[in-house]
């Protein structure tokens, strides 16, 4: 049985949650108890606070753990990192008030900046050469300018739109950061063997994100210059149809370029197009 610390609440949870649904692994929905056991696979869920997270899964308590990798890299626990997830991107940075003329990072100096992240916070001023009084403040953190406690702050950035409400404006990002799927380094082999079963799944759900299986009906005589404009994943599938001088074409294309190459699937003589979502992908 492998076991996973998992943020209790907010958009962390969310996103993990998700991300063990599309991969098939059934947590029971309710977070009244500390502990619960996957119906339908070897792992058990610890809800933990993100900031107990690191510690306990370097200490044993949890073999693996998803965390923000700004909370990973504050806490600095001797934790390997064995997957970055790509969900919860957020960055850190340094903001002040918005009326504020800023030149630069030297305006810090002297000053006083309130955070939840001082240690990612120190060794960022040092490596700068900025000396500054840094305040530790545990949660609304972007008030402290506003209520006299702070020239600036130092916080998770999203959207902005906290900074924004509070008077800020983001002026240095200093790290961006993602979720984190973190291990205890000691785990032995069978844990090992369920937790790359784990990972083959996030992969195949990752893999998909963003695709989309294309098909459609194409005349032959065009066949090779719509080939040429399919960025598939080897080479795409073509199947004979009943008139000899039409075929089907099968490719899988990215969501990113998706309206662009079918509007010269069109031009070349495409038609009957259909497209599907991918919910996994293994390659």
């Amino acid at each position: 049985m492998l076991r996973i610390a998992i943020q209790s609440k907010g958009r962390l949870y969310d996103d993990t949650m998700n991300l063990l649904a599309e991969a098939d692994i059934k947590i029971p929905k309710s977070r009244r108890t500390l502990l619960v056991q996957s119906s339908n696979f070897p792992l058990e869920v610890l809800y933990l606070r993100d900031d107990d997270i690191p510690q306990s899964v370097a200490s044993g308590v949890a073999d693996i753990g998803v965390v923000g990798e700004n909370e990973f890299v504050e806490r600095g626990e001797d934790a390997q990192i064995l997957s970055r997830l790509g969900f919860s991107r957020c960055r850190l940075s340094l903001a002040i008030p918005k009326e504020i003329d800023y030149k630069g990072l030297e305006w810090f100096n002297g000053k006083k900046i309130a955070t939840s992240y001082p240690n990612i916070l120190r060794k960022y001023m040092s490596k700068q050469g900025i000396r500054a009084d840094i305040h530790v403040i545990n949660g609304s953190v972007e008030i402290s300018p506003g209520i006299g406690l702070a020239d600036g702050i130092f916080d998770i950035v999203s959207s902005g739109s906290t900074l924004v409400s509070n008077n800020l404006k983001e002026v240095e990002v200093v790290m961006e950061s993602e979720a984190l799927l973190v291990g205890n380094w000691k785990m032995d082999d069978e844990k090992h063997q369920i937790l790359n079963e784990m990972l083959f799944r996030f992969d195949a759900v990752r893999q998909a994100e963003d695709k989309k299986y294309v098909r459609m009906n194409a005349p032959k005589a065009k066949l090779d210059d719509i080939i040429n404009v399919l960025p598939g994943l080897k080479s795409p599938t073509v199947i004979p149809l009943a008139d000899d001088e039409w075929c089907s074409v099968h490719t899988v294309l990215d969501q990113k370029r998706f309206w662009e190459i079918i509007g010269k699937l069109k031009e070349m003589g495409a038609q009957g197009i259909l497209v599907t979502p991918i919910e996994k992908m293994i390659i």
